[in-house]
């Protein structure tokens, strides 16, 4: 799992049938200050309605993202499971 900050969403007119109605979301990895941490984007899965802007916990595990949709059918491997609202560290 990583902390990722939502940048954009991804329209397409055509997606696999066990996709439909799911919403696809870019992320970037970021630190526990916000800051990114990486250059690279990726494609998650959003299950928890989150925004352009938003911290996100990512969950990059393909039997994680088999488990939260019930099924083994969609090509899925990388989906936004919580909306990050604080991080308190010691």
């Amino acid at each position: 799992m990583f902390l990722a900050k939502v940048k954009g969403n991804v329209v397409s007119t055509q997606k696999n049938s066990h996709l439909t109605g799911h919403k696809l979301l870019l992320v970037r990895a970021v630190d526990t200050s916000g800051e990114f941490i990486s250059k690279k984007d990726q494609i998650a899965l959003d299950m928890i309605d989150s925004g352009i802007g938003d911290t996100v916990l990512v969950a990059k595990e393909g039997d994680a993202v088999q488990q939260i949709l019930g099924h083994k059918k969609a090509p899925v491997n990388t989906v936004i499971i919580a909306n990050v609202d604080d991080i308190d560290l010691p």
